[in-house]
């Protein structure tokens, strides 16, 4: 059963009670990146190896999200900079014990290629802090992991 979760804006990564910030480099320029993160929404599965699909809305400005484990999310586009950021927040979960999530992608040129910045910024009810808690070392496994997949992707020669 899919729960509201509070609105919240680019400012929750200011205020969150749970933030989590992982970063990781890659070898592709940031408009390369943006694009496989925003306009390649349905590829995410290829190099995210946490999202088994992921389905553009209204025309980009929304998201539908599966998770393995089953977890499902319907997401707002709250920020869609191309080069620099791009960021969405839960609008619709069945994830237990979640409040408020927003993910923020910040892409910053570093030589000839990008330093990725991940910011999960959350709430939720003690028992899903502490499993966050928990679940973060894996997180950040996840995301390097997931870089470096999409990395290889964008770098791999055309076939």
């Amino acid at each position: 059963m899919a729960r509201r979760l509070r609105t919240v804006g680019l400012e929750f990564t200011d205020s969150a009670p749970i933030l989590l910030v992982f970063a990781a480099e890659v070898s592709a320029a940031p408009d390369v990146v943006y694009r496989a993160l925003a306009d390649d929404v349905a590829s995410w599965p290829s190099w995210f190896t946490a999202v088994t699909r992921a389905t553009p809305t209204d025309g980009g400005a929304g998201r539908e999200v599966r998770l393995r484990g089953g977890v499902r999310f319907r997401e707002t586009v709250v920020a869609a900079e191309p080069g620099e950021r791009y960021a969405y927040r839960v609008d619709e979960t069945n994830a237990p014990g979640l409040r408020a999530l927003l993910e923020e992608w910040r892409l910053t040129a570093d030589g000839t290629g990008t330093r990725v910045q991940w910011t999960f910024a959350a709430d939720g009810t003690g028992t899903f802090r502490s499993v966050l808690g928990i679940a973060r070392l894996g997180m950040g496994r996840s995301f390097r992991d997931a870089v470096r997949r999409l990395d290889g992707r964008l770098t791999a020669p055309a076939a």
